[in-house]
């Protein structure tokens, strides 16, 4: 996710700005840059790769008073920002700042516009020049516009009421050389205040060794920064006031974002990454659009003869759960295996297979190998990864990209759910090219689509408490079973994996009905059986296989829906998550699970960002 840095004040803006960029590398990025404000005159660097090339680029081109590596006594405003691509290819005409046709607006954003191909229509009619192929562009022009009637804040407030989408953005004027205006909409942007200096950050990290006193911003909050503090307002205007607090993080914990734990903290950045995942993609109300660099032309989707999913871990299982989307939307065959196997087992493959490889990193080694072996026996390849410019990226024919931003913790979250989204995206897609599904019916789940990064957020915040009763009672058992049908098979299989994988306590995940062919066994009166009892169209006989498991003494803890009132009478604790369609309940239903695994571990004493054994990325057998 992109990282923002904004400063007003005295000092040598250069090295603020480019200190305050490496302390948020963390977040992942592929290019950068900074726009400074001195002497009445703008001037902007940007590269593509690392921040050590824009170091280098700013070198080059800073030698006089009015460039970017001189402060003067006079005030100088200054944006940094490093860009994880979403619209656009990884170019220096795409990376960040932007700037209107007169260089008079600049501006940097992270997250999404939704509503920018209207509003580049509307804004090239006015006259306006764009260079990139960006969303974010949009905002410097429409800022630009509204300038010439008014302030920057008027300007930024009138533009924030134009925009849709979620985003968080800074922008600065020639015209005012000690102001930075920022806005926010569910993208992270908060205040540090300092002596005769004001910064704007995406986190912390940012401006730390410089001040820790802070000012939240709020969902649907304008503010507007100068040397001397900082001046909050809602979207229509109304002041606010803000209260400083003063935090006492180090730096490890500012990194965490406050957070005890890096999986912790990407546990509750999994509503932003899934949102930035879909926004952009979901435009249309009637319809996916899966026009990213890279990706596949639509005749090779439309005339795909059969799926083959391959993966391995987590991503295995995202792509057992996307099966059943492509199955029931597309209406396409699908086979998913573990790529491990599917390498060494003489797959039959051939031309008018789409085979579709699912890595976070994009250099797992038994995943790349099994793309690797489908396009020699002539399939088409399609890469799902989160990290661009890695191996499944450049031996892919077609690359589409979760975008979760760097997640540090080794048990994935927030990019398993956005693995699944991905799959899910696809299946919308291909149901549209192949003509399986009617309109209605796509306008519903696009929608529902939408409204999930909203669900992921209120299921976070419910679910964490919910699951501190049955970690309190079962932290110290040494066996978990864990069961599920259809799409909640493979939510059980990931939650079993989180709990072995930090927790370390053994534990096996079945398909529910499977249990009376030998799994039923292993039950007694000390075992949790957690099930992922969802509405679907197999609750029934879900609920069916908790009564079994209740026969023989276990204690079931169920995942239900809300609103479902009877699931209580079949299990001793229910952990509730918000209604949405049954097909993309997994994206809801896993989170408690995350949840009670990460419990578990903590009150284990267990490190969970570094469980034992384990790595980020297996890059070898």
């Amino acid at each position: 996710m992109c990282g923002i840095v904004g400063y007003v004040g005295r000092r040598p803006v250069q090295e603020l700005l480019l200190g305050g960029l490496r302390k948020l590398e963390y977040r992942g990025y592929d290019s950068a840059g900074i726009s400074v404000l001195a002497d009445g005159r703008i001037e902007a660097v940007r590269a593509v790769g690392n921040l050590d090339r824009l170091e280098a680029a700013l070198g080059a081109t800073a030698s006089d008073p009015g460039g970017v590596a001189v402060a003067t006594q006079a005030p100088v405003t200054g944006i940094g920002h490093t860009r994880w691509a979403t619209h656009g290819r990884v170019n220096e005409a795409n990376a960040h700042p932007h700037f209107d046709t007169t260089d008079r607006v600049h501006i940097v954003v992270n997250g999404i516009v939704e509503n920018y191909l209207a509003l580049r229509e509307t804004l090239r009619d006015r006259g306006a020049v764009f260079t990139s192929e960006t969303d974010a562009e949009v905002i410097a022009h429409l800022v630009a516009y509204h300038l010439a009637s008014g302030s920057l804040l008027d300007a930024v407030l009138a533009a924030y009421a134009e925009l849709e989408g979620h985003f968080a953005f800074v922008a600065m004027a020639a015209e005012e050389p000690d102001v930075l205006v920022g806005a926010r909409k569910e993208c992270p942007l908060i205040v540090g205040r300092g002596e005769g200096e004001t910064f704007f950050a995406s986190a912390v990290p940012a401006f730390l060794a410089h001040t820790r006193d802070v000012q939240y911003i709020e969902n649907g909050e304008i503010v507007r920064i100068t040397p001397d503090g900082a001046d909050f307002l809602t979207a229509d205007g109304t002041p606010l006031d803000r209260e400083v607090h003063h935090v006492e993080w180090d730096e490890e914990t500012a990194e965490k974002s406050g957070y005890e734990t890096f999986m912790l903290k990407e546990i509750h950045e999994q509503a932003d990454a899934l949102a930035e995942t879909i926004a952009d993609r979901t435009v249309r109300d009637d319809g996916v659009d899966l026009d990213d660099a890279g990706a596949l032309p639509e005749q090779v989707l439309r005339e795909a003869r059969r799926i083959i999913v391959v993966g391995c871990g987590t991503s295995y299982h995202a792509g057992l759960i996307g099966a059943y989307a492509l199955e029931t939307w597309a209406r396409m065959p699908v086979v998913v295996d573990v790529a491990s196997e599917f390498r060494y087992r003489d797959p039959v493959v051939m031309d008018g297979d789409l085979v579709i490889g699912i890595t976070q990193s994009g250099e797992t080694a038994d995943t790349l190998a099994a793309m690797r072996l489908a396009q020699e026996r002539g399939a088409t390849v399609l890469a799902i990864t989160n990290v661009m410019g890695s191996q499944a990226t450049r031996d892919a024919d077609g690359v589409l990209y979760t975008r979760a931003g760097l997640e540090v913790s080794v048990a994935a979250t927030k990019t398993f759910i956005t693995q699944v989204a991905m799959m899910y995206l696809l299946a919308l897609r291909l149901a549209e090219l192949r003509g399986t599904m009617d309109r209605a019916e796509l306008v519903r789940l696009v929608a529902e689509m939408k409204h999930v990064p909203s669900l992921v957020e209120q299921t976070v915040a419910a679910a964490e408490e919910a699951v501190q009763e049955a970690a309190d009672e079962h932290f110290e058992k040494d066996f978990f079973l864990y069961i599920g049908r259809h799409v909640g098979l493979p939510v059980a299989l990931e939650g079993a994996l989180k709990l072995k994988e930090i927790s370390y306590i053994s534990t096996d995940a079945y398909a529910a009905g499977e249990m009376k062919h030998g799994p039923i066994a292993l039950l007694d009166q000390s075992t949790p059986v957690v099930a992922v009892a969802t509405d679907s169209p197999v609750l029934e006989k879900l609920v069916s296989n908790m009564q079994e498991v209740r026969a023989r003494g276990a204690h079931v803890i169920a995942v239900a829906s809300e609103g479902n009132v009877t699931i209580g009478e079949h299990a001793e604790q229910v952990i509730r998550v918000p209604q949405a369609d049954w097909m993309v309940q997994p994206l809801l239903a896993v989170i408690p699970l995350q949840l009670l695994a990460y419990a578990i571990a903590r009150r284990r004493g267990l490190n969970v960002d570094q469980p034992r054994n384990l790595a980020k990325t297996v890059t070898v057998e």
